[in-house]
C-alpha cells in the first residue's frame, strides 16, 4: 500500500503543480482553494500515509487497510472535483453541499481507520 499511495500522492502534486502554473500564467487564482486541497488532501495526506504504511504497517491485505485506502481515494476525488465545479462557477453550492459533505466525511473515516490501523499495529509489536 505504501508504493500506491506514494504514486497517487505524486499525481496529485503533478495535477497540483499544474493548476498552480495555470492559475499564475492566466493570472486567474478563483481555483486556489482547489488548490490548496489538491496538494493537501491530495499530496501531502497520501505522502504520510505511504510514509506510515512503509515505517508501521506490515499487513497491506487487512480489510482495514484496504477500506482505509479506498475511502481515502474516492473522498479526495470527489473533493476535489467538486471543488474544482464550484470554483470553476459550473455547479452550484445547493448542488455540490451534500456531495462535498460526502467526500470530506469519507476522507475522515480514512483518517480515523488509518489512526485504527498504527494502534492496532503498535499493540502486535
Amino acid at each position: 500500500m505504501d508504493r500506491k499511495f506514494l504514486l497517487i500522492g505524486f499525481g496529485y502534486a503533478i495535477l497540483g503543480m499544474l493548476l498552480g502554473i495555470f492559475m499564475a500564467a492566466s493570472q486567474n487564482h478563483v481555483q486556489h482553494v482547489t488548490h490548496a486541497h489538491i496538494m493537501l488532501l491530495g499530496f501531502v495526506v497520501s505522502f504520510i500515509y505511504a510514509v506510515c504504511h512503509k515505517l508501521w504497517l506490515h499487513n497491506p491485505s487487512t480489510t482495514l487497510v484496504i477500506i482505509q485506502y479506498y475511502l481515502h481515494i474516492v473522498g479526495s476525488l470527489i473533493i476535489v472535483a467538486g471543488l474544482f465545479l464550484l470554483y470553476g462557477g459550473y455547479v452550484s453550492l445547493a448542488v455540490l453541499d451534500p456531495i462535498l459533505a460526502v467526500g470530506s466525511i469519507m476522507s475522515l473515516i480514512s483518517l480515523v481507520m488509518m489512526k485504527l490501523a498504527l494502534i492496532k499495529s503498535f499493540k502486535v509489536v
